[in-house]
């Protein structure tokens, strides 16, 4: 029993492999972090996010050299980060594929294959990178949603509908809402622009149409 309780402490490492699987998670965290930095199309890069990665490598590292082979040591961990409760909430499914990409990165270094972290980090990065900005891959962004507010004298001329028809392939009016007892109208409309790049362009005309007030052009939780 003595002797189980001895080995549960011991370790094999010696100080020269814990730096080098360290450093080696390191690097390659610090190749996610940039990777993730360049490849992010998001709304809001998180710098603090990006940086955790480095650091998620390196602990996972950390804890495969502490676990080592042993099973003892294994399930000691397990319970130990049981108390962990994350609540941050993840809004990019890519973000999840970086969590783990630093993790499996940090396993790898921290079990002493250092070749499968370095050629496993360069292979990820190279796919991910040519996926990001692959535009052929991607699905064509074609259908916006349009909402603006009208002021009820300007109703029946409809002013903005030169516009329209200026910046957009088609539009399908969609919801029709009166507000201040019939003076404004709140109208949505679905459109698809004939030029994407032109959405800017696009609300700035409306919005010097007499009469058309707040307009929004949203697209995945996106707007100009």
């Amino acid at each position: 029993m003595l002797d189980d309780l001895s080995t549960l402490f011991q370790f094999d490492l010696t100080i020269d492999q814990i730096i080098v699987n360290t450093a080696v998670a390191t690097i390659c965290g610090l190749c996610i972090m940039y990777l993730y930095r360049i490849t992010y199309q998001g709304p809001s890069y998180s710098q603090s996010f990006a940086g955790s990665m480095v650091i998620l490598s390196m602990l996972t590292a950390i804890v495969i050299m502490v676990i080592g082979n042993n099973l003892a040591r294994a399930f000691g961990l397990v319970g130990a980060m049981s108390i962990i409760r994350f609540r941050t909430a993840i809004k990019d499914p890519q973000d999840i594929v970086y969590i783990f990409f630093s993790l499996a990165v940090g396993m790898a270094a921290g079990a002493g294959l250092h070749l499968v972290a370095v050629i496993g980090t360069g292979l990820v990065s190279i796919v991910t990178y040519v996926l990001s900005f692959n535009k052929g891959g991607a699905a064509q962004r074609r259908e916006f949603l349009l909402q603006f507010s009208m002021n009820g004298s300007t109703a029946d001329e409809a002013p903005y509908l030169s516009t329209m028809n200026r910046f957009c392939k088609d539009h399908k009016l969609v919801n029709m809402k009166s507000l201040n007892e019939g003076k404004t109208l709140e109208l949505s409309y679905y459109v698809r622009l004939k030029n994407q790049d032109k959405g800017p362009a696009f609300v700035r005309e409306l919005e010097k149409t007499p009469g058309i007030e707040r307009v929004n052009l949203f697209f995945d939780e996106e707007n100009y």
